[in-house]
């Protein structure tokens, strides 16, 4: 008898530490507009998101290499946007080094040069990692103008059609005379020096010649 009870208190045991393990999977939400504070009662907006676990944000965005686009940030941080809200997703069972190791893992299918607006942006990407994570989506309002945009590119604001992210991989050697050139040629907006103009580059993330030391790029894991 003593041992059948010794051995439920273990299983209980056991049990607990598994639930000691669990950590929610967030979803920090943020304007790159202040048009959002109208369009967003109208189910709509223009916004950038991250997944928070274990005490990192981590998002996608946009360069022009062939190199992992995935970044992690402070939680609710992000450099650049304005935080709008959070929404708890989900529970995950996995230790921060098995979670690390699932990031690098999916930096290897998120190259800032395959980032799209339309198809492949840092929603997109949130998207991907809650459904893996936790088996959950995120709600459809964050990502939604990029669906409407795949069917009616012209819904879309001229200066939104931009790249989110304009930040070099730290561990991507470049001469500055080339990230130069390549920012300001990926920007349509440049060319157009209009008041919305300013107004929305204020609201993406910073140039590399601003060198944020908040932002760094996840390695992706080696090819096996």
């Amino acid at each position: 008898m003593g041992t059948t009870k010794n051995n439920s208190k273990s299983e209980n045991v056991d049990k607990d530490n598994k639930n000691n393990d669990n950590t929610h999977v967030v979803l920090n939400v943020y304007d790159l507009t202040p048009l959002n504070n109208y369009l967003y009662w109208f189910g709509f907006g223009i916004f950038h998101s991250g997944i928070e676990v274990h005490g990192k944000e981590y998002g996608f965005g946009a360069h022009d290499f062939p190199a992992s686009g995935v970044f992690e940030v402070e939680p609710r941080k992000c450099p650049g946007f304005v935080y709008r809200c959070s929404v708890t997703l989900g529970q995950m069972n996995m230790q921060p080094s098995e979670f690390r190791t699932f990031v690098e893992s999916i930096a290897n299918e998120y190259h800032g040069d395959t980032y799209h607006l339309i198809s492949k942006n840092c929603n997109h990407f949130t998207d991907d990692v809650s459904n893996r994570l936790s088996g959950k989506r995120i709600p459809g309002w964050v990502n939604r103008l990029a669906r409407l945009g795949s069917l009616c590119s012209c819904l879309l604001p001229e200066c939104v059609e931009v790249t989110t992210v304009k930040q070099l991989p730290e561990y991507h050697e470049c001469s500055e005379d080339e990230i130069t050139d390549t920012l300001s040629a990926a920007s349509p907006c440049a060319s157009q020096s209009t008041p919305f103009d300013h107004e929305q580059e204020k609201h993406l993330l910073s140039p590399v010649s601003s060198k944020t030391d908040n932002v760094s790029f996840v390695k992706e894991a080696p090819v096996k």
